[in-house]
């Protein structure tokens, strides 16, 4: 089956065709950093009416980057939540106007779920049940998988996903958006040992985490030790030690509670190459496996909406033609194939 993606769920407009036989045939981006750089952070609307402008095109684009017509494409799969609200009414609605077209199946994805089985784009790929720890600008979850749409959430977030937190640091620290990147980019050259940040909900059981409170921490250090390049790096390193720490702990802790040895990273933060190194470090002590995509799929992406929906067309789930979007949506919610 010949899935066509759409992601529409924020600033990224994503396109992509997923085989079942033959993996990703074809996969575009559109990015609108740009377009909202000089607000300092995403715009709801203007995200909608670019997505309007690029959707089409891109897809276009990337039927003929695959050699296919409309007619090779079996189904049509898009982001239907979590999310902004008018951006994934953009993709739902292009979506299913294109299935009914087509005379194909379309199916809303969950985002997340999207993150989750990213990995599974790659050639070394994870066996079911395993631990996912999916890291972005809005979520910081842990999640027992025992198969797709079988998900037991472990632990999250009770304030600033880490993704938010690495975003409004970088804000603080002066840095252009998108932040993450860019305070982890400062940070290489940050002095690992002037600054020393709480490792937040550590120290009590459970697997819940908190990174608001380390925004507090390197707001307070910016104020007290001034704005110089050099303190700026120290911080952002500090920063960024004590968020690779806090779920490296987390993940450990998850692991004992479930008994696996298996770990899924995914998400926009899974890109970070310090939590990258640590993580695989730690699974190598425990004798585990760690699993992530390359960095061009931890950020949203149709390649991963394809892929999930794919797998739940093959199951032969379907829906009927109306358009529905969940700005939130629990990921315990979806039904198991």
């Amino acid at each position: 089956m010949r899935v066509l993606g759409i992601e529409t769920s924020c600033d990224e407009t994503g396109i992509a065709i997923y085989d079942t036989e033959q993996g990703l045939l074809a996969n575009t981006l559109y990015s609108q950093v740009k377009l909202h750089a000089d607000y300092g952070g995403v715009v709801p609307e203007l995200a909608s009416r670019d997505h309007v402008r690029k959707t089409l095109p891109l897809i276009e684009q990337t039927l003929a980057d695959a050699g296919l017509t409309a007619a090779d494409i079996d189904g049509v799969a898009y982001t239907a939540g979590p999310g902004l609200i008018g951006a994934l009414l953009v993709g739902a609605t292009i979506g299913r106007s294109l299935a009914f077209g087509w005379q194909v199946p379309a199916i809303g994805v969950h985002h997340m779920e999207g993150h989750l089985l990213a990995p599974m784009l790659e050639e070394r790929r994870p066996e079911f049940p395993f631990v996912a720890l999916l890291v972005s600008g809005g979520h910081t979850q842990l999640v027992r998988v025992d198969g797709i749409g079988q998900y037991q959430l472990l632990g999250e977030s009770v304030d600033d996903a880490a993704g938010e937190a690495f975003d409004k640091t970088a804000k603080l620290l002066g840095l252009d958006y998108p932040g993450g990147p860019r305070l982890a980019k400062l940070a290489t050259s940050g002095r690992a040992d002037r600054f020393q940040f709480p490792r937040p909900m550590t120290d009590k059981p459970g697997l819940n985490f908190s990174f608001s409170g380390l925004k507090t921490a390197a707001a307070q250090a910016i104020a007290k030790h001034g704005d110089d390049p050099q303190t700026h790096a120290d911080i952002a390193r500090a920063f960024e030690d004590a968020v690779v720490d806090t779920l490296i702990i987390k993940c450990q802790r998850a692991l004992e509670h479930t008994g696996l040895n298996r770990l899924v990273m995914a998400g926009g933060v899974s890109a970070n190459v310090r939590l990258r190194a640590a993580l695989e470090q730690t699974l190598a002590d425990l004798k585990g496996e760690v699993f992530y995509p390359r960095p061009e799929f931890c950020t949203d992406n149709g390649a991963m909406i394809a892929l999930a929906g794919a797998q739940r067309l093959v199951s032969g789930y379907q829906e009927d033609l109306s358009v529905q979007v969940r700005p939130r949506w629990p990921l315990v919610e979806l039904p198991a194939i």
